[in-house]
């Protein structure tokens, strides 16, 4: 009788007795090994701060060296070397009037005069047998400037300062080879030598003379290239992730739309050029190395990134502002755009952001659609022949010539600032509509 089970643990209501349990002692933390231990927590601790901030300094010298390095070597890029050329036009025999160069014609009559001509025989006048060798190639421009804009120097002995040639230019700005030098003290004797800030830098475009390369041609193929690149990529993957997140049912097919976006994310940018060369210029007959193309093309490779910032912004929006906005009487579609859209707004800009800043970097996918030709005057319209600041930095640093070498690095800080203004401005709206519950 005595191992039968009894009534209080098999019927219901009747109170069981728990065996009791053995009270537990109190952690001694005074004993050697509960110091040792904390110590040693505390040590483990000291260390992962230690390699935190260590990665951090290491993160920022890298920084700091690459942005030494780029303005070292880009600053004098933004400089240019002068030389005063005295210019004789009373006695050069140009078949010009003054009149002809105040009416409507006078760039053809410019066009006709040989002032190339008179720029060479003015520096080998001024400078010895070696002198037209000493100005830059474009530096009969500045004459034909100075002369289309005031035509009374026909008339009169002027000095006109003209671009340097490159040796003399490397020279005057570091260290060139001695003869070059040597030209350079005896023009600085003279004072017949400056150096100033390179205007034509910001408003020329491309040429085989480094002494008149500029980027305002790239620049303006990157703002074009990037206005289509937003236009499209931004409005298409905001109502993708919409769609996907709160209207898409949920089966295979979305499942494999999911997968496939996740995948285009992580495809290589080069693919997504060999895309619109195949598509857009195969298929469609777009114009070859136009800024349309080259948007459409980054367009396709940005989306997957915006789609897939946005629906987790829009996934991180608290189901009880759809329940409040529907509770209030609003539709399901105000739901979505008057409340679920604003507070998703920020997370949606901050995936823009990444993508467009990568989209601005990229190089690969544009030189397969042919955004990698010489292009000598800025594009007027999305369909013009146009680069971009990165094919324009790659172009030049292939070239062997040496004054090209700063114009590389200083092509790096205008895109480095244009970066960085993009993604400020970008910034200031994402804050701007950020709302913290």
């Amino acid at each position: 009788m005595s191992d039968a089970p009894t009534l209080s643990g098999l019927v219901p209501g009747v109170a069981t007795t728990a065996p009791a349990q053995p009270e537990r002692a109190p952690t001694d933390w005074r004993t050697q090994s509960m110091q040792r231990r904390i110590r040693k927590r505390y040590a483990s601790e000291r260390r992962f701060r230690l390699l935190g901030l260590a990665a951090v300094v290491l993160s920022a010298g890298f920084l700091a060296v690459l942005l030494v390095t780029m303005v070292y070597n880009g600053a004098s890029g933004f400089l240019q070397t002068r030389i005063a050329l005295p210019v004789d036009f009373a006695h050069s025999g140009l078949l010009l009037t003054p009149a002809e160069l105040r009416g409507p014609g006078a760039d053809l009559a410019l066009s006709t005069a040989n002032i190339e001509g008179l720029t060479d025989s003015s520096a080998r006048a001024a400078f010895g047998p070696d002198g037209d060798r000493w100005v830059s190639d474009g530096g009969w421009l500045r004459v034909r400037q100075a002369l289309k804009h005031d035509p009374a120097l026909l008339t009169a002995r002027t000095t006109i300062w003209v671009p340097a040639a490159d040796t003399l230019d490397v020279a005057a700005k570091r260290q060139g080879d001695p003869a070059a030098e040597a030209i350079v003290a005896k023009l600085q004797a003279r004072h017949a030598i400056s150096t100033g800030f390179n205007l034509p830098f910001l408003t020329a475009s491309d040429s085989n003379d480094p002494t008149r390369a500029g980027i305002w041609g790239a620049f303006k193929g990157s703002l074009f290239t990037m206005l289509v690149t937003l236009l499209i990529a931004f409005p298409v993957g905001v109502l993708s992730a919409l769609y996907l997140e709160e209207y898409a049912p949920r089966n295979r097919w979305t499942d494999l739309i999911e997968v496939s976006i996740n995948n285009l994310a992580a495809v290589p940018s080069i693919i997504f050029g060999l895309l619109g060369l195949a598509v857009f210029l195969g298929t469609f007959g777009l114009p070859r190395s136009a800024s349309i193309v080259g948007g459409l093309t980054l367009a396709l490779m940005t989306m997957p990134v915006i789609v897939i910032s946005g629906r987790n912004a829009i996934k991180g929006v608290p189901p009880s502002i759809r329940d409040a906005a529907l509770g209030v009487g609003a539709s399901p579609i105000q739901v979505v755009f008057h409340h679920v859209l604003p507070l998703a707004l920020p997370g949606i800009l901050t995936g823009t952001i990444i993508g467009m800043a990568r989209a601005l970097g990229e190089t690969a996918p544009l030189l397969m659609i042919g955004m990698r030709a010489f292009i000598a005057s800025p594009p007027a319209r999305l369909t013009d022949p146009a680069t971009v600041l990165p094919v324009q930095i790659f172009l030049w640093s292939d070239q062997i010539d040496r004054g090209f070498v700063e114009k590389t690095s200083a092509a790096i800080i205008v895109l480095l600032a244009f970066l960085l203004a993009m993604n400020g401005f970008a910034i200031y709206l994402r804050n701007k509509f950020e709302t913290r519950w």
